[in-house]
C-alpha cells in the first residue's frame, strides 16, 4: 500500500529531457516581462519548475540610482560594460538553478536585442547542454506602447517621482536607444536554425520557427492563447449541497435550502457588476448547474470542471473513510497533493484535467465559473501563483 505514495516528479517535469533557457527578445515596453511571469506560473503550474532572471532588477542592483536614458545608449562605454557583466552575472545564477537547485526552465528576461548578445547566450547554453527557446516580441503600435510604458513603467523603480510626462519622455528615448542597434530574429537567413515564436502585436501574428520537443510546443500553445486586455474573472463554489450538510464528499447531490439562498444571493451580486458579454461556466453536476440556472442566463457545461474523482470515497464523510480505509485515510495526510484515491483521482491528476480550462480562461473575456471546492484549489493556485 504505501509504495503508492512514493513521490514522483510531476507529470510535467518528463516533458524536459534537458533544461531549457527561455530568452526574451524585443525593445522595451514590449510586454516581455508580462509574458515572462505568465509563462512562468504556467509553468511552475504544471509541474515544471521554472524561474524568472529578470536583468533590469540585476542592473539596479549594480547601479543605485538610475539617471537617463543616456545608460542606454549604444555608445556609453562604461554603461555597456556594466550591461555584459550584469548579464554574465546572471547567467551564472541561471546555472546554479539548473545545475544545483533543481530548476528545469529558466526564463532569462532582457531586451537580448543583438546577435551578439543572443550569441553570448548560445554559447553559454552550448557549454552547459541547455535548449534555448526564444521568445521575440514584436509590437509597431503606438497606443499599445504607450499603455504600457504608462500602465507599467510608470511605476518601475527606475522612476520614483512618478511623474508621467517625464517618464514617458525619458522612457521613449531609452527605447530610441535599443532601437539604433535592435537587430530582430531573421527567420529566412541569420535565425533560420534557432528555435523561437515571434509574438506580433500582442497576439495578432505569430512566427514560429524549429520547436524542437514538447515543453516548446505547449510554451508556444500558451502564448498563442494569452492576451493583455483587462477582464474579471470570477471563481465561485456552488451553493451548499445535501450532500455537503451531511459531511459526505463527492457524488452528485442536489442544492439544500440554504444552497438555493446562496444561488439567489450571487444573482444579485453578478447583476450589480455590471459585465459585459460575461460567460458562465459549469460542471456537469447537479449541485454547480442548479447554482446558474438561478443567474437566468445562459451558461456552458464543461465536464473537466467536474469535482475530484474521490474513487471508492465517493460519497463517503472522512470518518467512514478512516473506519473503512484507515492506510488511506494516513497516506491522503502525508501528502495530500499527490494521494490518489483509490479507482479516483489526486490533486496532481487535477491539474491536468485542468490544464484547458486554464487554456480558456487566459482566452476569453468576462467569465463566472462555478465548480467545487478541490477545483478551485487548483485554479486559484495558478491565478495567485502557488
Amino acid at each position: 500500500m504505501s509504495v503508492r505514495l512514493c513521490v514522483f516528479p510531476a507529470w510535467a517535469s518528463y516533458m524536459t529531457n534537458s533544461p531549457t533557457v527561455i530568452v526574451m527578445i524585443g525593445l522595451p515596453a514590449r510586454g516581455k516581462t508580462y509574458m515572462s511571469k505568465k509563462l512562468t506560473r504556467y509553468l511552475n503550474w504544471i509541474g515544471v519548475p521554472t524561474k524568472v532572471f529578470n536583468l533590469g532588477v540585476y542592473r539596479r542592483d549594480a547601479v543605485k540610482a538610475y539617471k537617463s536614458y543616456d545608460f542606454f545608449r549604444h555608445d556609453n562605454e562604461e554603461a555597456m560594460k556594466i550591461r555584459k557583466q550584469c548579464a554574465l552575472v546572471a547567467l551564472q545564477d541561471v546555472k546554479s538553478y539548473l545545475n544545483e537547485e533543481g530548476g528545469q526552465i529558466a526564463v532569462f528576461d532582457a531586451t537580448n536585442t543583438t546577435r551578439e548578445r543572443r550569441d553570448l547566450i548560445l554559447s553559454f547554453a552550448k557549454e552547459n547542454a541547455y535548449k534555448v527557446f526564444f521568445v521575440e516580441s514584436v509590437c509597431d503600435d503606438p497606443d499599445v506602447i504607450a499603455a504600457n510604458i504608462l500602465e507599467v513603467k510608470v511605476s518601475s523603480p527606475d522612476y520614483p517621482e512618478r511623474h508621467r510626462e517625464r517618464v514617458m519622455d525619458d522612457f521613449l528615448k531609452r527605447i530610441e536607444c535599443y532601437e539604433v542597434t535592435y537587430q530582430p530574429l531573421d527567420p529566412d537567413e541569420c535565425d533560420k536554425d534557432l528555435s523561437f515564436i515571434k509574438v506580433i502585436n500582442v497576439g495578432r501574428r505569430f512566427l514560429v520557427n524549429r520547436v524542437q520537443d514538447y515543453i516548446q510546443s505547449k510554451i508556444v500553445y500558451y502564448l498563442m492563447n494569452i492576451h493583455v486586455h483587462s477582464r474579471s474573472i470570477y471563481l465561485c463554489r456552488h451553493g451548499e449541497s445535501d450532500h455537503n450538510m451531511q459531511g459526505r464528499i463527492g457524488g452528485d447531490a442536489e442544492l439544500s435550502a440554504r444552497g438555493k439562498q446562496f444561488a439567489h444571493a450571487l444573482q444579485e451580486f453578478i447583476g450589480e457588476q455590471k459585465l459585459s458579454d460575461l460567460k458562465v461556466w459549469t460542471s456537469q453536476l447537479r449541485r454547480t448547474i442548479q447554482t446558474a440556472e438561478e443567474l437566468g442566463v445562459p451558461y456552458e457545461q464543461w465536464k473537466i470542471l467536474n469535482e475530484i474523482d474521490a474513487g471508492v470515497c465517493e460519497e463517503m464523510t472522512y470518518e467512514m473513510i478512516q473506519d473503512s480505509y484507515p492506510e488511506e485515510f494516513a497516506l491522503r495526510d502525508q501528502d495530500k497533493y499527490h494521494y490518489r484515491y483509490p479507482g479516483g483521482e489526486s490533486y496532481q491528476d487535477l491539474v491536468q484535467r485542468l490544464e484547458p480550462v486554464i487554456m480558456e480562461l487566459e482566452r476569453q473575456g468576462n467569465v463566472l465559473v462555478i465548480c467545487h471546492q478541490a477545483v478551485m484549489r487548483c485554479l486559484l493556485a495558478y491565478f495567485l501563483d502557488k
